[in-house]
């Protein structure tokens, strides 16, 4: 049902979904088991819409959503100085509170659905790659003054009591942030849907959708669903269902590796359950596990490795910071993709009348989704329109193949740019 990922080795949220075959109606249909499509379908359902149903070509949870780094923190992609110059400081901190409130909505919904998702409540850390102090102090005054987001400032020598490491010059700390098991939380949102009347079935992959009198008929491989409204909800998963949508988003890997248990050796390296990010393009992400692994992750490319690949990668990423470790083993190694949009924000809209998307979230995807969610019920539900909103940020094309290979070419050069920033500053 999963790639052998650490997530479905711990997998304690149920999974039993059925196949969806024969013919049936709804009001709505989301296509899509990940977090948009979950976060769609319990926003709907949460605010009295009846008569729902979920379709999922896979796992509940199978793509992006039950493999990430289970940060939930506030934010997109774009960050927030090009966003408020996108935008302007209105539009620009509506926007972003949405991401503060979806964080807060998580954590209400883990609270009242009891999902079982191990949810650690001690912020993250956005540790400092480079000597500059003031990456991190032009980045805590903007938040503060344009996003009234307060986080607070650690200098060296106080990081180094939490994370023993020499590569970090400082830090900044957002206390409201978390994280959990992600596919627990997939899973847990799918079980909430489900008891609010939601129909949830999966390994029933979508064939394609048409218009028809009323509404839309929506092909499963063993089925038919006939709807008055569809959200599609895939992302990196999407498949070619709708064209337009598939020509607008670049599907991009991203690689995470869980150690051995490492027992009293883990503290030797870090002493903070808050997860941590770092300040370079490609940065590295990481948290301490319950069981005393290390969750790893890193690298951005347009490559999907293989979990060996992947292990050999971010071994020596470890090593890399905390060599104090030694030899490391590596019981678990994936890779998944995220979808990304040319202008680094998620694609939130009306494709036609009654054809509802989301996708886009790029590598902050578990509040954004929520976002998506929230947005879209309202609009389905209650006629609201501040979906619109999000129309700067269209189904701007991607120009494949052709925009893989500059994707990759941008990273490439990005990436190479903080090693020659990381060399200047010591």
């Amino acid at each position: 049902m999963y790639p052998e990922t650490y997530y479905a080795a711990t997998r304690r949220e149920p999974s039993d979904h059925p196949v969806h075959s024969g013919q049936a109606r709804a009001r709505v249909v989301v296509i899509g088991g990940g977090y948009a499509g979950l976060a769609t379908a319990l926003g709907l359902a949460e605010r009295g819409v009846s008569d729902l149903l979920l379709l999922e070509s896979q796992a509940i949870g199978f793509g992006a959503s039950g493999r990430n780094g289970g940060f939930v923190f506030a934010g997109y992609s774009l960050d927030e100085e090009l966003l408020l110059q996108k935008l302007g400081p209105s539009e620009a901190r509506w926007m972003y509170e949405l991401t503060r409130s979806a964080v807060h909505s998580i954590r209400a919904r883990i609270d009242r659905y009891a999902i079982d998702c191990d949810p650690v409540d001690a912020g993250v850390i956005w540790a400092n790659w480079f000597a500059d102090p003031s990456l991190l102090e032009r980045r805590r005054q903007l938040l503060a003054k344009h996003y009234g987001s307060e986080w607070t400032s650690i200098d060296a020598a106080e990081l180094r009591t939490q994370l023993h490491t020499s590569r970090y010059h400082g830090a900044l700390f957002e206390a409201d942030a978390f994280h959990v098991h992600p596919l627990n939380l997939a899973l847990g949102l799918a079980r909430a849907a489900q008891q609010l009347g939601v129909r949830v079935y999966a390994q029933s992959p979508v064939i394609s959708i048409g218009r028809q009198a009323g509404g839309w008929r929506v092909h499963t491989a063993q089925g038919n669903v006939d709807a008055e409204q569809v959200v599609v909800a895939g992302g990196g998963y999407l498949h070619g269902l709708i064209p337009a949508l598939q020509r607008a988003m670049l599907p991009i890997a991203t690689y995470v590796a869980v150690t051995e248990p490492l027992g009293a050796r883990l503290q030797d390296a870090i002493r903070t359950r808050a997860a941590v990010y770092d300040t370079r393009f490609a940065f590295d992400y990481y948290r301490a596990l319950s069981d005393t692994r290390l969750l790893w992750g890193g690298r951005i490319s347009i490559l999907n490795r293989s979990p060996s690949a992947v292990a050999l990668l971010l071994k020596r990423d470890i090593a890399r910071v905390y060599p104090q470790l030694g030899e490391v083993r590596i019981d678990y190694a994936w890779s998944g993709l995220m979808s990304y949009a040319r202008h680094e924000m998620p694609q939130i809209g009306q494709s036609q009348p009654g054809l509802w998307h989301a996708q886009a979230f790029g590598g902050h995807g578990v509040a954004t989704t929520t976002v998506a969610g929230e947005i879209l019920a309202q609009a389905i539900a209650s006629g609201d329109d501040s979906w619109r909103r999000f129309q700067t940020f269209g189904l701007t094309r991607t120009w494949r193949p052709f925009g893989f290979l500059g994707a990759q070419a941008t990273y490439s050069y990005l990436q190479a740019r903080d090693v020659w920033k990381s060399g200047r500053s010591g």
